[in-house]
């Protein structure tokens, strides 16, 4: 007897009984997300941030691969001149948005998100020397990750969501943004209830 498969939201990717649509208000934002997701997490539909952070950002996209270096959508957003382009990633020389704005006048930022595993970033970022050149931003938090049934390998690890939301209040303390604070509280809300969803069902 063959198993039917279960019918999925075809907007979050999420099996339609637990569709999280209804908690999910697009912001709209002046800075460009990016969203590069590896293969790997975009198979994760019972879990996977990166969907929700591209549904709740007016202006943001996402594209699946590892190997971006001939993709000519990517290529288009890093060469155009009225761009100034980012790469969220720690690193020792990384602007900390905490300490220092990004904002250029008369340019349009965008900032690409790697929405994947340590490892996978890494690799994302080995094979694709376009984004890896990338001036890289980081940010420092005191936050501890929601992600309550996902073990972080450090502490200090957020998802894709949770980094999104911290780099919007950076933004906004920079100016370069205006979001209203009310907003920013329910960024969140389609992940926690993911999250609620999620441990009721262990």
């Amino acid at each position: 007897m063959k198993k039917t498969n279960r019918n999925v939201c075809y907007n979050c990717y999420r099996p339609q009984t637990s569709c999280m649509c209804k908690y999910i208000t697009p912001i709209e934002t002046n800075t460009r997300f990016v969203i590069l997701m590896h293969p790997k997490e975009f198979k994760k539909t019972k879990n996977g941030t990166g969907h929700f952070t591209n549904l709740s950002l007016e202006n943001c996209e996402i594209h699946v691969g590892i190997d971006f270096t001939e993709h000519k959508a990517i290529n288009h957003i890093i060469n155009d001149p009225s761009n100034t382009c980012y790469i969220l990633y720690p690193h020792e020389r990384s602007i900390n948005l905490n300490e220092a704005s990004i904002a250029e006048k008369q340019k349009n930022t965008v900032i690409f998100l790697i929405d994947s595993t340590w490892p996978c970033s890494r690799a994302i970022l080995t094979a694709s020397p376009n984004i890896d050149m990338l001036p890289k931003v980081s940010f420092t938090h005191t936050e501890v990750s929601k992600f309550t049934f996902k073990e972080q390998p450090k502490e200090y690890c957020l998802s894709t969501m949770e980094s999104t939301l911290c780099v919007l209040k950076l933004l906004n303390t920079h100016q370069m943004e205006e979001i209203e604070n009310k907003k920013l509280d329910q960024f969140l809300l389609p992940f926690e209830k993911m999250v609620e969803y999620q441990l009721s069902c262990v």
